[in-house]
């Protein structure tokens, strides 16, 4: 079954998490108590690995050629046991192997092919973060693809037909991988207090927008968005969040645009939808999504997508804005707007 787009606020609207079981007595259902229950969601797979602000800015200065400590550390500024903990979160997970440093003493982290198919998520929140978190100044990175020898902007776009994505155009339904678990929230590192630690060292596009996102409430926040939940009690409920952590989220999304307030019944009530900066928030959250699928859910997609210009199931692709290929890491150069030691 596909479900249909919410046209209203522009994003297709699936299924509730579930919340409980029931029963039928009487020719009725009746609800019955249950551990709360949250859908599969690989997308929040992918968060749990790279929101983190420190676990961010070692992956993106891996991807600029960064391999050793001591490197990581000088650039980064970042506490020895707090690198110590992120780099091994990051072999552990896959995302970076270690070996004997063949010049300098100590070892070397370099990225696995798991770790470098994050780029596609990199180049996704980019291309977010270049239209709408600029301040009307060109972006602080212009990206070179070799492939086709010019300068390009990524492009998140169906693998079928080739057109950009857009969240209106896009519906759900259950994959492979669908189901529900037992609701639980990871605190896997504490998170920093200094909003402008994502952006230590250089100005970064992909870091203005994880700052958007914020943490893994703001994050679980938006997909309930995605999910068709628009009220305030229908997210605390959904999400067994505290009024005030919920209050300040909201706050946060309303300014940083994502969000607008719709007053709807009588009183003070109000509906959060998505604005159009919103809207194109979930181009990224659809190409995390598919590196979740691939690289941690074994492959078993909990939900598939299907675009409804062209009428099939489709994967997003992130691609030169110039040639229409495909944009991978090892194919890149770039050119910064800012100095660095």
């Amino acid at each position: 079954m596909i479900f249909p787009a919410q046209l209203t606020d522009g994003v297709s609207r699936l299924p509730l998490s579930a919340t409980s079981k029931t029963t039928r007595s009487s020719g009725e259902e009746r609800p019955q108590a249950g551990p709360r229950l949250e859908r599969h969601c690989s997308v929040r797979k992918t968060v749990e690995i790279v929101l983190d602000s420190w676990t961010f800015l070692v992956v993106r200065e891996a991807f600029f050629g960064v391999r050793r400590f001591d490197k990581f550390q000088s650039r980064l500024g970042v506490p020895r046991q707090t690198l110590s903990s992120r780099l091994a979160m990051l072999v552990e997970n896959g995302i970076l192997f270690s070996r004997k440093g063949v010049v300098a003493r100590g070892h070397e982290y370099l990225l696995t092919k798991k770790g470098k198919d994050l780029f596609s998520t990199m180049l996704s929140l980019m291309e977010f973060g270049d239209k709408w978190l600029t301040g009307g100044v060109p972006p602080p990175l212009t990206l070179i693809h070799k492939t086709c020898g010019h300068v390009c902007h990524p492009a998140t776009v169906c693998s079928d037909c080739r057109a950009p994505v857009q969240a209106i155009e896009v519906n759900f339904r259950d994959g492979p991988g669908a189901g529900f678990s037992p609701f639980e929230i990871r605190h896997r590192f504490r998170r920093s207090s200094d909003p402008a630690l994502l952006e230590r060292v250089r100005p970064c596009s992909v870091a203005r927008s994880l700052r958007i996102i914020g943490d893994r409430w703001s994050f679980l926040i938006l997909r309930e968005g995605w999910f068709g939940v628009r009220r305030f009690d229908e997210m605390m409920e959904k999400l067994g969040i505290s009024s005030n952590i919920l209050a300040d989220r909201l706050s946060r999304l309303v300014e940083a645009g994502i969000f607008r307030k719709e007053r709807y019944g009588s009183g003070e009530r109000f509906e959060y939808r998505f604005t159009e900066m919103g809207r194109d928030l979930y181009k990224p959250m659809i190409v995390m999504m598919r590196w979740g699928d691939r690289w941690l859910s074994g492959g078993r997609s909990p939900l598939r997508l299907r675009h409804r210009r062209c009428g099939q199931d489709f994967e997003p692709l992130v691609v030169c804005s110039h040639c229409g290929d495909e944009i991978a890491a090892q194919d890149t150069a770039y050119r910064l707007t800012y100095e660095i030691d």
